[in-house]
């Protein structure tokens, strides 16, 4: 039961909280009031951007949008199309192309070889007596040519045959006037006939040291020259036209006949000498062609023909000589460098288009070839078949008749990467 203390306090305790009540709402209105005064404020300066401002602000914002779409189509283009070189860009990324065509399969064997000197256009020079070397005109590296002096040598045997043909000589000038005088006595029944015939014998006699003295003189290098000062010199001379390939005279120094003092090379024709395995030889046949590749020429191809196949077999490589033949007139191939030989040893009787291996490439994981057209050089990915002698079999993806980058397809990769990367993808 309520007291009238107690409804008196919750009387005054109601009034309080109305009040409270009123005062709240009275700030809630203050705050809404200055809410709406700063909306107008921004709302004004809003209507007035639109006019001058914003409107600048929105058009250059969309051409900006519409450059940079545009930038970005451009350079999807570049990425996904063809690549575009100029001919001497081309020709400094060492590109060369061909327009492929289905050829007869050949089967080939490739083996390391080489190059060596042709035997038979091969000369080491020495002299035939022991000698001194007084003079070398001669350097490793000139050409020379038959009978060209190589070096001079002093000898003593050399001048003791020099003096033996000086005086074989003398007696055959002695021998001739004693034939003549005896000729003008036995007509004038002078002295009797026999004397005549032995004078006669006699010029016959020293005619005959006279040459046997010079061709001893000749044989040892000598000169038959009368007027010669040094009566011991004698040369040695180039036997063919050449290149001098090695020299071992120097001036002073004893020279043998065992000893070659110069080593003397037709270069104008090399051999190329492989080890081919054993298999190869039921299809290795004289004759047959072969392509020769060298690091230092790595974009070019030498053509020969096998001219011999030899008759062992190595024990401890199981593997047969073969020697190939190769013009060599710009003397480009030297003696001694590595080759790689490919050699032709028969047909398969099927046709196909095959590509050097080098000419394939990975792009994006697949196996692509560069196809050169109006464009440029484009990407397009093949069905590569089996390998033939450093060759690939190609059995789709691009049409007969159409060009080909054989070499230089992983200088265009990178150039295609490094364009991929510019452009951020």
């Amino acid at each position: 039961m309520t007291t009238p203390t107690r409804r008196r306090s919750l009387t005054r305790l109601g009034v309080s909280v109305a009040a409270i009540g009123i005062i709240v709402t009275i700030l809630s209105a203050c705050e809404r009031g200055d809410s709406k005064e700063d909306h107008a404020d921004d709302g004004g300066s809003h209507t007035e951007a639109p006019g001058d401002h914003g409107n600048d602000k929105g058009q250059d914002g969309h051409a900006k949008g519409q450059d940079d779409h545009t930038e970005s189509k451009d350079d999807h283009a570049e990425e996904g199309g063809a690549l575009n070189l100029s001919a001497e860009q081309a020709q400094s990324a060492g590109i060369r192309t061909e327009v492929i065509q289905a050829r007869p399969l050949i089967q080939t064997v490739v083996a390391t070889a080489t190059i060596k000197p042709d035997q038979n256009r091969l000369a080491r020079v020495s002299p035939r007596i022991d000698g001194r070397i007084s003079a070398v005109p001669t350097n490793a590296g000139d050409r020379v040519k038959p009978g060209q002096v190589l070096a001079t040598l002093d000898s003593v045997e050399v001048g003791e045959a020099h003096n033996a043909w000086i005086q074989a000589r003398s007696e055959l000038r002695i021998a001739d006037a004693d034939l003549k005088r005896a000729k003008t006595l036995v007509a004038d029944e002078i002295i009797p006939r026999k004397d005549y015939l032995r004078a006669q014998a006699d010029r016959a006699k020293a005619a005959s040291a006279v040459g046997a003295t010079a061709n001893r003189l000749r044989l040892l290098g000598g000169s038959t020259d009368s007027g010669k000062s040094d009566l011991s010199a004698f040369t040695v001379n180039a036997p063919f036209a050449g290149t001098v390939i090695a020299k071992h005279a120097t001036p002073g120094d004893l020279a043998t006949p065992s000893d070659p003092l110069f080593t003397i090379a037709d270069l104008s024709q090399v051999w190329i000498e492989a080890d081919l395995p054993e298999v190869a030889l039921s299809r290795l046949r004289v004759g047959a062609n072969a392509k020769i590749s060298v690091p230092a020429y790595p974009s070019e191809v030498f053509v020969g023909r096998v001219d011999y196949i030899g008759q062992t077999l190595s024990r401890e490589t199981r593997t047969v000589l073969a020697r190939m033949v190769v013009a060599n007139t710009d003397r480009r191939l030297k003696p001694e460098m590595f080759a790689t030989a490919t050699i032709e040893v028969g047909a398969e009787g099927r046709m196909g288009m095959t590509v050097p291996d080098a000419a394939i490439v990975l792009m994006d994981g697949v196996q692509s070839v560069f196809v050169l057209d109006q464009d440029g050089y484009e990407a397009r990915a093949v069905q590569p078949g089996e390998r033939i002698g450093g060759h690939t079999v190609i059995k789709g993806g691009v049409e007969p008749g159409e060009v080909v980058v054989l070499e230089g397809a992983y200088a265009l990769k990178a150039r295609k990467l490094k364009s991929q990367l510019g452009h951020g993808h």
